[in-house]
């Protein structure tokens, strides 16, 4: 098979086309880096040219409603013209565990996301949508964004995150399946508060930061309910633990 990984530079679209890479199937990594723009479709048909499988994990650069609804628009319906011309026989998305929820109830980026996702559904073409949970990776930033005067405030919820070399595996099994036509949950093996899970990010670099669940505080402009974040009960759940993860890097450096 031809696999085209959308965003296939990024965080987990580069894992992705590295594990693609170690199977008989053919990997294309497509992204503005690599002179494809699902945006302003420049590259895009030549990319998907006889291609059976499309994987977007690309994203937009803008967090405000407006400017992030334009680009998973856009791009979508881009992504889902092209590929229907290219005889692509799934199409399949990584989006967000809650998105629904989480676009209800405070809009902003989580309706762009579920409007990408209903595009996706709505197009009649064979899809799988992969929800996957925070990633390990972004805690720190979510500590960052947080801080004020030595003191890091975070949302007051529960989460269950897990790796992007988990998340990448997760859409390799995806994108060498059959479409399921529907949303699949993935989720990391723990579930704890984001205030512990921020508060172990910054002890493994033995960060001296106060870590405080603020119920006032927002996540990532969102004001959300505790356990919006966690996936269903049918979510699948990685193996490595907030532990390895750190262990692993460490050993990386």
């Amino acid at each position: 098979m031809k696999i085209v990984i959308l965003g296939g530079t990024g965080l987990i679209g580069a894992r992705l086309v590295v594990l693609l890479e170690r199977t008989r199937h053919q990997v294309v990594s497509a992204s503005r880096r690599t002179g494809v723009n699902s945006f302003t479709a420049e590259g895009l048909a030549s990319a998907l040219e006889g291609a059976d499988v499309v994987v977007d994990v690309s994203n937009s650069s803008y967090t405000d409603e407006a400017g992030a609804a334009e680009f998973f628009e856009v791009s979508t319906l881009n992504l889902l013209h092209y590929g229907a011309a290219a005889g692509v026989r799934h199409h399949v998305a990584l989006s967000v565990v809650g998105t629904e929820r989480l676009a209800r109830s405070e809009g902003g980026y989580f309706r762009a996301k579920a409007l990408q996702e209903r595009l996706v559904r709505e197009s009649g073409r064979p899809y799988t949508i992969v929800h996957a949970t925070q990633f390990f990776e972004f805690v720190r930033s979510i500590a960052d964004r947080g801080t004020a005067s030595g003191v890091t405030r975070v949302a007051d919820v529960m989460i269950r995150p897990m790796a992007a070399a988990d998340v990448a595996h997760a859409a390799l099994g995806i994108a060498l399946g059959r479409p399921h036509e529907r949303v699949v949950e993935f989720g990391g093996p723990e579930v704890a508060s984001l205030e512990e899970f921020v508060w172990r990010d910054l002890l493994r670099d033995d960060d001296p930061r106060q870590v405080e669940a603020d119920p006032l505080a927002r996540y990532f402009g969102a004001e959300i309910g505790e356990d919006e974040l966690l996936p269903g009960a049918d979510a699948t759940l990685t193996a490595t633990r907030f532990a390895d993860w750190v262990a692993r890097r460490r050993a990386a450096r």
